[in-house]
């Protein structure tokens, strides 16, 4: 550097060794010898995008394609939300629900993965509103949409985890010959010792991390085929392929009942939202500018094909689709495996879904405290200098994790109130993420500042961008309607009380707060502090 600025000057009075980087308030060592720093190109375009690099970059191609194939974990996740196309009119509501609302997350997906290209950061969708939406209107959209997206991220975590512990005593379950009914306090128990687990896991260094992750695809992959396998051998009375394209059994009381099959588009969208956790793990991946839009592009197109794949089998393979609804595991998947293959392969296969979606909600954790790291690194959140240390050991955000760790039961705690309750807080997961994801596109096409990355759409850009912002604000709509009529207490969604509640906290904590200091992501402040390092 050709200067040293006060904050410099003040960070080497303190005892920090070496030259130094400002970044949005941070002064980070680099090395002792200026004439030692070596960047490669994603941390020289970090560097000019606003940050310091402080993670080491681990996630290789195939780490971070396992990594994204690992959040969608269709197997688990299909297991854990299957009941929704049930619900919805049976065969035909599932299969179609699929194809059509599946099409809308990849038009979606491929739409984040060219953001994910262009501006690769941890910050992720909400980073890159620096450089979609015009100077002035930054900061509001960032700190809104930043809200909303922690908000649908940490959601969708804590529904992987309450998921996680429902599938491992749904085994329980069929191993007692349904003598052993789980309770909501069993679930909330359980949830919190897993997640604990996670959270422990991610405390270890990321090439640990990458380590764990290429595995993931390997063994989920191995569980879906099997299963597959197994349940067309093992079923003796299959339905017909023209059955589980036709047969409509509507039960949910809308009119026209065709209405209902749009709540089975919940599934793919579950499954299918989380595209851009791999973008926030872009400063770990290597070359993360094509790296990680590869990743998301291949897994969610590998997950849209192969999960059309699964749903036929099942639906080939389910029998009769109310005993389904009605299994008292709570658990339909796995009520079918029992049906179709008996009590052993039933519990292999649903302790096979549970072992699925913990790969899930590990690299879920990781994700999600990037997020906070992220975001904290910007003083978005409050008490912002805990949540961006980094550690020395593993050098990552293990204060992060935790908070991520903590925020996931406290949601979870729900639970022990009602069904009702904790259905409200998940139903947000996929509109708030969602939303989350459509400012950043919908500014990319409104005001024209997008410059594309080496990864992209070419001429398909604009229209992928279309079908994702008009299917998605249509389903974020409709995944506010109670799924079943008449509505009570029971069964209303109240997903759209706990939505409007974050939209105006957000705002309201913006005029009382943010206005008067938060900038925008990655903007350089006058007063800079040291990143704070803890071992």
């Amino acid at each position: 550097m050709a200067s040293t600025s006060a904050a410099e000057k003040s960070s080497l009075a303190s005892g920090v060794q070496g030259p130094t980087v400002v970044v949005r308030g941070n002064v980070s060592p680099l090395s002792s010898s200026s004439d030692d720093v070596t960047m490669d190109e994603a941390d020289r375009k970090l560097e000019a995008m606003g940050y310091t690099p402080v993670f080491k970059r681990e996630f290789s191609t195939w780490s971070s394609f396992s990594f994204a194939m690992s959040i969608s974990g269709v197997y688990a996740s299909l297991m854990s939300t299957w009941i929704y196309g049930l619900q919805a009119g049976g065969a035909a509501a599932i299969m179609w629900s699929w194809i059509i609302g599946g099409a809308g997350a990849w038009a979606l997906a491929l739409s984040l993965a060219e953001l994910s290209s262009a501006y690769p950061s941890s910050g992720a969708m909400y980073f890159t509103l620096k450089f979609l939406a015009p100077e002035g209107q930054v900061p509001i959209l960032c700190w809104i949409s930043g809200y909303i997206n922690l908000v649908g991220t940490v959601t969708g975590s804590a529904a992987t985890e309450y998921a996680s512990s429902q599938m491992l005593l749904a085994a329980v379950s069929i191993t007692s010959n349904f003598s052993y009914m789980p309770t909501n306090n069993h679930v909330v128990a359980c949830m919190a010792i897993l997640t604990v687990i996670h959270a422990s896991i991610n405390t270890l260094p990321t090439l640990w991390l990458t380590r764990l992750t290429s595995g993931y695809v390997v063994f989920h992959i191995s569980v879906l085929v099997g299963a597959c396998v197994c349940l067309l051998v093992q079923t003796k009375e299959k339905h017909s392929i023209a059955y589980a394209f036709t047969d409509f059994q509507p039960s949910s009381g809308w009119n026209p009942p065709g209405f209902a099959f749009l709540f089975g588009c919940l599934t793919p969208a579950w499954i299918m939202t989380s595209a851009d956790s791999t973008a926030r793990i872009a400063e770990e991946a290597k070359d993360p500018a094509r790296v990680v839009p590869k990743a998301i592009a291949n897994a969610t197109t590998f997950t849209y094909l192969i999960g059309f794949l699964f749903n036929l089998v099942l639906v080939l393979c389910m029998g009769d689709p109310l005993e389904l609804v009605q299994s008292p595991s709570g658990q339909p998947v796995a009520q079918l495996f029992f049906n179709a293959m008996g009590r052993t392969p039933a519990i292999l296969f649903t302790l096979c879904g549970f072992a699925v979606m913990n790969l899930v909600a590990i690299p879920g954790i990781q994700a999600g405290s990037r997020t906070i790291f992220a975001f904290a690194r910007d003083d978005l959140v409050p008490f912002s200098h805990l949540w961006r240390r980094v550690s020395k050991r593993s050098q990552t955000p293990i204060a992060a994790v935790w908070l991520y760790a903590a925020l996931e039961i406290i949601v979870n705690l729900l639970g022990l109130m009602s069904d009702t309750a904790i259905s409200a807080v998940f139903n947000v997961c996929t509109v708030a993420l969602n939303i989350s994801y459509l400012v950043p596109i919908v500014c990319k096409m409104v005001y024209g500042r997008f410059e594309r990355g080496p990864w992209h759409l070419g001429r398909f850009s604009t229209a992928a961008n279309a079908v994702a912002v008009g299917w998605n604000t249509f389903m974020a709509v409709i995944f506010f309607f109670p799924t079943r009529l008449p509505v009570t207490a029971e069964n209303m969604n109240y997903a759209i009380v706990v939505f409007v509640f974050v939209l105006m906290f957000s705002v309201g904590f913006w005029y009382t707060h943010g206005r008067h200091f938060y900038t925008g992501p990655g903007a350089r402040r006058p007063l800079a502090t040291r990143v704070e390092t803890s071992t």
